[in-house]
């Protein structure tokens, strides 16, 4: 392995910095948003909406029980599939990957860009993929350099996704003629999306089995007829992927609350909900505090719940700077992931003092280590190392607690102290299933630093304790004063590229009132005040028959969600169900009564209108708004932009109600970013700043130690480490990707960093959980959920064995999120709990005499 060399003395590992009173006071990094402001993102935990999901978590209210959907049985019940085709793909095992990236990475990034869109148009694609004056990736997003960028600055992923918008095929109305919605339904998910670009609009009507086409005017009637037929606005769900960007998702909140609802879930109530619930009441921004100038700054990265070679490579890029600055690096996960491993990066190949040994070499050793945890055990974890530190603290007093810090800027630090002192080891490490020897190697990496950041993602978020586990990762940052300098801070690292500039947006179902006031006084309506439904509860409400309108601003939410027969229940319920998207995925073929598919722009599509070429904007994880303008001449067909087409909706359905003036904001988007800086602090002098290369950064108020709490102060939590029991019989399960996915989309069957080829259908298991059950190697398993007494199965998987902690087992979404009860969520945040799931799993022959009985009952 590579060896770190010693460390620069401009960055990681310099004592002399790291004295609270060095700390950045407010206005010293005027380029990384100077100006703190108050969080409207996430309410406190208190906040009356949350008192169900703050008293249990994974256990609603006993009124609230649903039972479960039949999972096993639905096939037989519904010819048009809600969950993908059960047929083997052909598994082929092999070792697992050390490495990760490299040269195969760079390879598969061409095969995908020249296979979808052909040698010139992928390649312009490529290169235009993340530059200042080009296009946003509509992947991950962690953000690009703020000074030069590569001629390739994007990873293997962001080039399948990319590949993925700039495919040159076309899924028109001909291919729509030729399959049937049933038809459609028994394609894999990575076929459906290589069938091509959408084209042109259609739609599903009453009885029909395809889609049809049909004209942009009598969509809009169509929709505004059903919308204004709703007896309350709140009959409508107004759904966002995070892949939208600033300006169609300031639109979409407007049109939903002018038309009288805040029911605006989005996909951040499926992933990182967590964070912001944990974030705002602790550090007054649900949002991180570093940025990537940190990352390698940093003396110690503690990367928890998260697999950055599949899910965020670039991130691979800055770990591998901070390591040739001399960081240490701590990665805690139950998989041992390649990209927590070792990384070679595909830029040395084009440094010549740098290629021979990319090329030869073992690439960048990342984590020195690594601490396996079992499924939910990442609380207990933190306690440990915290734990150690207090007693490191007691040997050597002053040196390890930054009490200066903790005087100045924090609450709640002795409540604090004695609930981590009062943990006992033995409970530790029953949870974790981590050594308290081990824990002492981690916490002695931190003891004497200062400039530390933590890296979570779903891991983390999607536990039932995944709001109390990241208030823990805040005590850390507390208790170390490792919050608001250089080097050091809070990094959840979010997913799709623009999910986090949604939020800021205002799609949110609980935006507070400043927001609305803004809102009211530049639009000149009267927004609701009353808080809309997040995803759970939408759902909830849509299978109940409370609602008749499902509006779906790109994304998959049939696959993305929990309980996908659930999901599938509740949208055939639906009078009208609307999907705006690039490409056909699963979610667009289990539909309402009618159901529209309209086809819009993707990130790098050229979006002309009548003022010329439009450009939007996203907002990456670490708070820098930037510009996207495309850069390839859309396929032939009838697309409208995500603008006009919100627009023409709010127009039809709206009429003289509405003030505002659509037309204008579609014919020229500088109108919507005037309005939003009107609207959004931060956004002053908006088109200004956005035509700056590179863009700019939102406020931050954590980052400079200006804790925009209500009483101005960081405060520490007092968590209750919850120890959950169950039957011996019964193992845990945790929903991840593939390496060949991203989010809900799939790109192929392999999963090349653990070994999977030619199949999706698997579950990971540990050796010994295998022989406890008397499954082999490939032997067909069935899976079998069980939440408050409801089962919920999935059948013909096939059993992997795996270096997983034992008592654990993995599988791929969306296969998996069947066993995912819709009424299991995280404390606070109602996020679903995909990384906590009772499972237990047995050869598929075991369950043949059920099988055959569900089947004739089905068919009499």
């Amino acid at each position: 392995m590579e060896d770190s060399p010693k460390t620069d003395p401009g960055k990681a590992g310099q004592s002399h910095e790291q004295k609270s009173s060095l700390a950045p006071k407010s206005g010293e990094r005027p380029d990384q948003g100077s100006a703190p402001v108050a969080d409207r993102e996430i309410p406190n935990a208190d906040h009356a909406s949350k008192a169900g999901h703050e008293a249990s978590a994974g256990a609603p209210p006993a009124e609230e029980h649903i039972p479960a959907p039949p999972t096993m049985e639905a096939k037989y019940l519904h010819p048009i599939l809600a969950q993908p085709p059960e047929a083997l793909t052909g598994l082929k095992l092999e070792g697992r990957e050390k490495v990760a990236a490299g040269v195969t990475a760079v390879i598969k990034s061409m095969q995908f860009s020249w296979g979808e869109g052909g040698v010139g148009r992928g390649t312009k694609a490529l290169l235009g993929l993340n530059q200042k004056n080009g296009f946003d990736c509509s992947s991950c997003a962690w953000p690009d350099p703020d000074e030069h960028r590569s001629v390739a600055e994007f990873c293997e992923n962001g080039a399948k996704a990319t590949a993925s918008d700039a495919d040159d095929k076309a899924a028109g109305p001909e291919f729509f003629a030729r399959h049937s919605l049933a038809e459609l339904s028994r394609m894999t998910d990575r076929d459906q999306n290589n069938a091509g670009r959408l084209t042109h609009p259609m739609v599903k009507r009453p009885g029909d089995n395809h889609y049809s086409p049909i004209a942009w005017p009598d969509v809009f009637d169509l929709i505004a007829k059903e919308l204004n037929a709703c007896q309350t606005p709140d009959e409508a769900v107004f759904y966002t992927s995070g892949k939208i960007p600033n300006e169609p998702a300031f639109l979409f909140q407007l049109f939903a609350r002018e038309f009288g609802t805040n029911n605006l879930p989005d996909c951040s109530n499926m992933c990182h909900e967590s964070s912001g619930s944990a974030l705002s009441p602790t550090l007054g921004l649900g949002k991180g505090s570093v940025t990537l100038n940190d990352i390698h700054e940093a003396e110690v990265i503690l990367i928890i719940g998260q697999n950055p070679g599949t899910n965020h490579p670039r991130m691979l890029s800055a770990l591998q700077i901070a390591k040739r600055n001399g960081a240490k690096i701590i990665s805690v996960n139950p998989l041992p992931e390649a990209g927590l491993l070792a990384f070679k990066n595909p830029q040395d190949f084009m440094n010549p003092l740098r290629a021979l040994g990319a090329l030869m070499g073992d690439g960048t050793q990342i984590t020195d280590v690594f601490l396996q945890v079992r499924v939910d055990g990442d609380m207990a974890l933190l306690r440990g190392i915290m734990k150690h530190l207090f007693e490191a603290e007691d040997l050597n007093p002053g040196q390890v607690v930054d009490r200066s810090f903790v005087a100045e800027f924090t609450e709640g630090f002795d409540s604090f102290e004695q609930n981590i002192r009062n943990t006992n080891w033995e409970e530790i490490e029953e949870i974790s299933g981590i050594s308290r020897a081990q824990l002492l190697e981690a916490a002695n990496l931190m003891a004497r630093k200062q400039k530390i950041i933590t890296c979570w993602a779903m891991g983390v978020t999607q536990q039932r304790q995944g709001v109390q586990t990241i208030q823990e990762i805040v005590n850390l940052h507390l208790m170390k004063g490792a919050i608001g300098k250089p080097g050091a801070g809070t990094c959840p690292v979010r997913g799709h590229s623009n999910v986090q500039g949604d939020r800021t947006m205002g799609i949110w179902e609980r935006v507070k009132g400043d927001f609305l006031d803004a809102l009211e006084k530049e639009f000149k309506f009267t927004a609701p005040r009353e808080d809309g439904l997040d995803v759970v509860e939408s759902l909830k409400a849509m299978h109940a028959g409370k609602t008749r309108v499902y509006f779906s601003l790109g994304g998959n939410l049939l696959a993305a969600g929990p309980d996908t027969e659930f999901i599938a229940e509740a949208m055939r319920k639906q009078k009208l169900t609307i999907f705006v998207a690039t490409k056909l995925n699963r979610g667009h073929l289990t539909t309402g009564e009618t159901s529209l598919l309209l086809p819009t722009f993707a990130h790098v599509d050229i979006d002309m209108q009548k003022s010329g070429h439009q450009m939007s904007s996203c907002e990456n994880s670490m708070g820098v708004v930037s510009q996207n303008k495309g850069i390839l001449v859309p396929l032939a067909g009838d697309q409208l932009s995500e603008v006009a087409i919100i627009s023409g909706v709010a127009i039809a359905t709206l009429g003289d109600k509405t003030r505002t003036d659509w037309v204008a904001m579609t014919e020229n988007y500088d109108v919507i970013r005037d309005h939003i800086a009107r609207v959004i602090p931060g956004f002053e002098d908006f088109n200004k700043k956005l035509r700056e290369p590179g863009g700019f950064y939102l406020p931050n108020g954590p980052r400079e130690r200006k804790f925009t709490t209500k009483d101005g102060k960081a405060h520490f939590s007092t968590t209750t480490l919850e120890k959950y029991t169950h039957d011996p019989d019964h193992l845990i399960l945790m929903t991840v990707r593939s390496h060949d996915q991203f989010n809900t989309t799939i790109y192929e069957y392999n999963d090349r960093y653990r070994g999977i080829h030619g199949e999706r259908r698997v579950l990971f298991m540990n050796p010994a959980d295998m022989a406890a059950r008397s499954i082999k190697a490939k032997d067909l398993i069935d899976i079998t959920s069980h939440f408050e007494g409801e089962e919920r199965t999935v059948e013909k998987f096939v059993a992997v064995p795996y270096d997983i902690p034992k008592g654990n087992v993995s599988a791929y979404f969306p296969e998996a999120n069947p066993l995912v009860p819709i009424t299991s969520v995280a404390k606070v945040s109602n996020t679903p709990t995909s990384k906590y799931v009772v499972v237990t799993v047995v050869p598929t022959a075991v369950n043949n005499d059920k099988r055959i009985k569900q089947r004739e009952k089905m068919i009499a």
